[in-house]
């Protein structure tokens, strides 16, 4: 059974995560392993003392567990205990290897984290350390923003720019979808000087319809001079669930509108949860193996 992490620094801006990861955990049916990552207070006179307090790691971690069913005991109630939900407080200096730590340990198909409503990647819960975790996570990273209610998803949005590893990222999002019988729409955004021809969207079609045979997946080309607002207004015209970007290093349409802008202009995206690849690491991708 494939597994959704979801972590947690019990701020307001991560209840709606919180919430939205159950939801989807339950449609999935998969396991939800949740999880607080903290590190033991530093004591003046202890550094260098292999252990200072006999009990202080068997307390520290009593006291995380706690925190955490009463956590969840506040904003979903005893559903908490269902068997496929797993709470895990866990210890590390760095909140992102900690977080890394349980994806590793369940091979996690998904982490899934909060945002603040206003201020897009940039606030997502663990701060500056957001980028970090999308770039070095061994699995998706589904952020949700603090304002967002779940839906059912069922209408996707696949930012492509006609490249392989997008091939590769949508063969795992429709793992994703198909169960959800959400529809996959890819669009493409250019200008006009920058459009390369129908041949390149036949090629990627066609590429990857050797991949995937999903009948729910959508092809979209739109030129504009504001590839940005585009995308944006686009998402709400066909009222988009979920925004699904993949994390590249190459140049490209995306790499200008997501790596410059993305962390500035987010908050336009409401409360549209946004999804993260990330580009020559699909072989990483844990749920795959295990379906």
């Amino acid at each position: 059974m494939k597994t959704i992490v979801y972590a947690t620094d019990y701020s307001e801006n991560s209840v709606a995560a919180l919430k939205y990861a159950h939801t989807l955990n339950t449609q999935l049916s998969n396991h939800l392993v949740i999880t607080h990552i903290f590190d033991y207070p530093t004591v003046l006179g202890t550094e260098g003392l292999e252990e200072p307090f006999p009990h202080l790691e068997e307390t520290a971690f009593k006291n995380h567990r706690a925190k955490l069913e009463k956590f969840c005991e506040e904003h979903f109630g005893s559903d908490w205990k269902d068997p496929n939900i797993r709470l895990e407080a866990v210890e590390n200096k760095s909140v992102i290897k900690g977080i890394i730590s349980v994806a590793e340990e369940w091979h996690a198909q998904m982490i899934v984290v909060g945002m603040k409503g206003g201020s897009g990647l940039r606030e997502l819960i663990m701060g500056s350390t957001a980028k970090q975790l999308i770039e070095k996570a061994p699995c998706p990273v589904l952020a949700i923003p603090a304002d967002a209610s779940h839906v059912a998803i069922k209408t996707i949005v696949y930012a492509t720019d006609f490249e392989e590893e997008d091939i590769y990222a949508i063969q795992k999002l429709v793992e994703i979808a198909k169960p959800l019988e959400a529809t996959v729409n890819v669009v493409h955004i250019s200008t006009k000087e920058e459009y390369k021809g129908d041949m390149q969207m036949a090629w990627f079609k066609e590429a990857l319809k050797e991949k995937v045979t999903y009948k729910g997946i959508t092809f979209q080309q739109l030129f504009s001079e504001d590839i940005f607002d585009s995308l944006r207004i686009y998402l709400g015209n066909v009222g988009a669930d979920l925004m699904v970007m993949l994390e590249r290093e190459k140049k490209g349409f995306l790499k200008k509108l997501f790596h410059q802008d993305l962390v500035k202009k987010m908050e336009s995206y409401g409360r549209v949860p946004l999804l993260s690849f990330r580009e020559g690491h699909h072989q990483l991708f844990y749920f795959s193996a295990v379906l």
